[in-house]
């Protein structure tokens, strides 16, 4: 029965998207004040074929020097998953915090990297706890929907 066997592999993880917008330059870089960050993140999965998930973790990290904004990242890192066999109740958690714990190291290098060659200081995103976000989110749709977290 080694069809039936749990398919779980990487098949490619990738930089899809990535902007660095710096809209107040070159006056905001003469601000001696330390600028306020702001950092957003979201993961997204959806079915590219039979078996086979694209998973993204989002990053959005804006900072700004009093209501001026000195530069915003926004960076998408994905990957392709083989995810076979599995129970239905497995999915979820697999897609909402195994893959983003494979993707998210990927991402913080590059957005770290691309703040550095934007000519400011790398911003390292700290570790994310995905089962603590994922717990999160079913407990707030499972509130907003009335029904029991899966």
């Amino acid at each position: 029965m080694a069809d039936q066997d749990p398919v779980f592999q990487i098949q490619r993880v990738y930089l899809k998207e990535a902007s660095l917008e710096q809209p107040n330059s070159p006056a905001i870089l003469l601000e001696q004040e330390q600028p306020s960050v702001d950092i957003q993140i979201g993961v997204e999965a959806v079915p590219v074929a039979e078996g086979i998930y694209e998973v993204a973790v989002t990053a959005t990290v804006q900072t700004k020097v009093k209501d001026k904004t000195v530069f915003l990242v926004e960076a998408k890192q994905a990957g392709i998953f083989e995810i076979r066999n599995l129970a239905q109740e497995q999915m979820g958690p697999i897609m909402g915090i195994a893959c983003p714990q494979i993707v998210y190291p990927y991402l913080r290098g590059n957005v770290a990297d691309l703040i550095q060659r934007g000519g400011f200081p790398p911003v390292h995103l700290s570790e994310i706890n995905f089962q603590a976000m994922y717990e999160q989110q079913q407990n707030d749709a499972a509130a907003n929907n009335g029904a029991l977290p899966q």
